[in-house]
């Protein structure tokens, strides 16, 4: 599972990346709010980092929270993307609530969590 999960959440972060990057008609659109769809992608991708890696969640959230600024930064190189106070903010709070999943799914079923 934990193997899975890291390469997974990565895989995820580069998928993240892509879409928050490139030209705005090249982003995926689901139908929801682009806001649920930012906390969605930023819960899953700590909820998965932070489930393959146990041992490290909080080194997990701070690098979610930080990818999640630098894709906010990134975003004023694009001219048709816009970085937002209020963006990083969502992806922050998806971070926490992925982050927070995880260490709840360790706790519920313990053969998820660090193995030592």
């Amino acid at each position: 599972m934990s193997r899975a999960s890291r390469y997974l959440g990565w895989l995820i972060l580069a998928a993240i990346t892509v879409a928050t990057v490139a030209p705005i008609g090249y982003r995926p659109i689901s139908g929801m709010p682009v806001s649920i769809e930012r906390f969605g992608a930023f819960a899953l991708l700590a909820f998965l980092l932070a489930l393959g890696y146990p041992r490290h969640r909080w080194q997990v959230l701070v690098l979610a929270v930080a990818a999640a600024g630098a894709l906010e930064a990134f975003q004023l190189l694009e001219v048709t993307r816009h970085g937002r106070v209020a963006d990083f903010m969502v992806k922050v709070a998806g971070c926490g609530c992925g982050a927070a999943a995880s260490l709840a799914a360790g706790l519920l079923w313990p053969r998820l969590g660090p193995r030592g």
